[in-house]
């Protein structure tokens, strides 16, 4: 055990490393959060049982969330975190016996701490409560919303400090639980959890749920709705809308193979089932990395499996994120980073090294264009996040992904691959089930395979990337054959002004890589020469669309624009939106657009999404 594991035991007077996934919390409670009013340290979570009722007539969640805790300071209170709820009564223990309760000032993201007093002795506290019609980690979609039609549809999204606003908790990723769930929807529909799920829908409407393993708030999921099932493997399978399940099935089919691949590098996985839930167009992410149940967008269904890459990186969370977790929202590179790497990893295992090269190529690129948006000096370029007073939803960006992943990048490619995945493999398995800091990983890091090597520690550079803003100079070089021909096929055309120079079957990457490399001073009629040989603007590939409707923006290529409309009022995932909404409101003509489709596109978007971009359009 290192030395800041040490100090920080000895500080908190708490046990050694934790062993196993029942006393994890011991080192969760030692990680100060400014996201929670949680005080570990004195009162912790340690397994959820929930009883909710899913009201669609009233969107409202109500039920009762009974707390097993522990109150190693013996003190007569403990602190939860929650936003918008309607706290009825609090009981002690089974008995039921009923406290006393405040709820402090309320706060922008954070909401209010719910203080409850408690006895030293006290090991159960049982919160009755209903949600906000508004929750922001809720959204409520009508029947005209789904694929279906027929039946409404709700889903929850609570990272990163949502969950408070349907459970009252202790929102924080360095507090983890176990729960069980009982849960009561409409008969006609059925309801999934982050946990052990039902494959098909029952007569009386009511479900139960169990999570054997401790995880923390933000991994908190609920969906209801008209959903289907269909298997991948015995150990996988997909969760869908009845008319959108075989589509989301076979765009899907490799999911078995990319759980195998994942094994083989990093070792067993840990979770049991690993399922996929297809959501409406309105979920804001791509994806979310529910343990056992992946929450995903619908714009993965490109036809030809051209996008599944998505669902490799939630898959990836469940070793980095899920199962070795930040222990604060400023640690988020340590969940993203190490993602991205895995992610190409499995990439690279299933479909090959020049598909995982031009995504590393495609993302480096990406994060330089970031990083010059941002300026050099901007403190919030530094992995290492400072978010206090902010919301960390601030904090999701290509610096945690994508500077993350070339700092890991950097690690690997200082030490070798093999002695790199034997490491990572003991970090994960050391770790497994717990929260830790950036500075706990870095210890790790140092005594496990820097090792007191000054030149290793030169050659990687810690300080560099994790402490100081941009991007150091020992990034790992990138690069991509099949990019390097189309650099060769592009400047053919450029001299030639022969748009039949580029004839040829692009792969998504490469339709990308073309869009980002047209030159400035593109004429419409060449855009249009381009569009009538690759069908970009009636694509149906969620990111060739947003990529190709970005440069039609800024080009006022007239042909895109109904598709562009339709595009922002039918799809919530924010990763397209920004873009989109961004470069529309650099002119007064594009933002009076922009505030129209607008008007009517909001209300299909969830919280999430909306957030950031009535910031953008006010």
């Amino acid at each position: 055990m290192n030395k800041l594991l040490i100090l920080a035991a000895m500080l908190f007077a708490f046990a050694c490393k934790p062993k196993n996934s029942e006393n994890s919390n011991e080192t969760a409670t030692k990680h100060e959060d400014v996201h929670s009013y949680a005080n570990p340290s004195r009162a912790v979570v340690k397994h959820l049982d929930l009883d909710i009722k899913v009201d669609f007539d009233s969107k409202l969640i109500s039920g009762k969330a009974s707390w097993t805790i522990e109150n190693p300071s013996k003190g007569d209170e403990i602190i939860f975190d929650s936003r918008n709820l309607k706290i009825s009564k609090i009981t002690l223990g089974d008995d039921e016996k009923e406290t006393t309760f405040s709820l402090g000032d309320d706060t922008k993201f954070l909401g209010q701490a719910l203080k409850v007093k408690i006895e030293d002795a006290t090991t159960k506290v049982n919160i009755y409560y209903t949600n906000s019609a508004d929750a922001a980690a809720v959204q409520w979609l009508n029947p005209q919303q789904t694929a279906g039609k027929k039946y409404p549809f709700m889903f929850t999204q609570s990272q990163a400090i949502l969950a408070r606003t349907w459970i009252p908790c202790q929102d924080s990723p360095g507090i983890r639980f176990t729960y069980n769930a009982k849960v009561t929807v409409p008969r006609e529909l059925l309801a999934l959890m982050s946990a052990e799920n039902p494959q098909e829908k029952n007569a009386d409407g009511v479900y139960t749920f169990k999570q054997p393993n401790p995880i923390p708030s933000y991994l908190m999921a609920l969906a209801v709705g008209d959903m289907a099932f269909k298997s991948v493997d015995n150990r996988t399978g997909v969760y869908a809308e009845p008319l959108t399940l075989e589509k989301a099935a076979y765009e899907l089919a490799d999911m078995g193979k990319m759980t195998t691949a994942a094994e083989k590098i990093y070792g067993p996985y840990k979770w049991g089932r690993y399922d996929v839930l297809v959501l409406p167009p309105s979920f804001p992410f791509g994806g979310m990395e529910n343990p056992m149940l992946t929450f995903a967008t619908p714009t993965i269904i490109a036809g030809d499996r051209s996008l599944v890459s998505l669902i490799a990186h939630e898959l990836a969370h469940s070793w980095s994120g899920n199962l070795v977790t930040n222990a604060n929202w400023n640690d988020f590179w340590l969940n993203e980073g190490f993602t991205t790497y895995f992610e190409r990893r499995i990439v690279e295992d299933v479909y090959g090294k020049d598909e995982a090269k031009m995504q590393e190529l495609l993302g480096y690129q990406g994060l330089q264009e970031l990083a010059t948006e941002m300026g050099a000096t901007n403190a919030d370029t530094k992995l290492k996040g400072d978010y206090e007073g902010r919301d960390p939803d601030e904090g999701v960006s290509d610096i945690a992904y994508e500077k993350g992943y070339s700092f890991i990048r950097t690690i690997e490619e200082a030490v070798g691959r093999e002695r790199f995945d034997k490491f990572l493999r003991g970090y994960f398995d050391s770790h497994a089930f717990r929260s830790v800091t950036t500075e706990e990983f870095l210890a790790y890091l140092d005594e496990n395979l820097i090792k007191g090597d000054k030149v290793l520690k030169d050659k990687i550079n810690v300080d560099a990337w994790v402490y100081q803003p941009g991007l150091p100079n020992n990034s790992p070089a990138v690069g991509s054959d099949k990019f390097k021909s189309l650099d060769s096929l592009i400047s053919q055309w450029q001299k030639s002004g022969n748009i039949a120079a580029l004839n040829k079957k692009m792969s998504t990457n490469e339709a990308l890589y073309l869009i980002s490399h047209l030159p400035a001073n593109i004429t419409l009629n060449q855009m249009a020469d381009l569009d009538k040989m690759f069908r970009f603007t009636a694509s149906g590939n969620s990111e060739i669309q947003a990529a190709w409707y970005t440069l039609a923006v800024r080009m006022k290529y007239q042909p895109a624009y109904t598709n562009i409309e339709n595009f922002l009022t039918e799809v919530g995932r924010r990763k397209f939106l920004m873009p989109l909404y961004k470069e529309m409101v650099k002119t007064a003509e594009g933002k009076e657009w922009a505030k129209k489709i607008y008007a009517k596109a909001r209300p299909n978007y969830h919280s999430v999404a909306y957030n950031s971009i009535d910031e953008l359009l006010k």
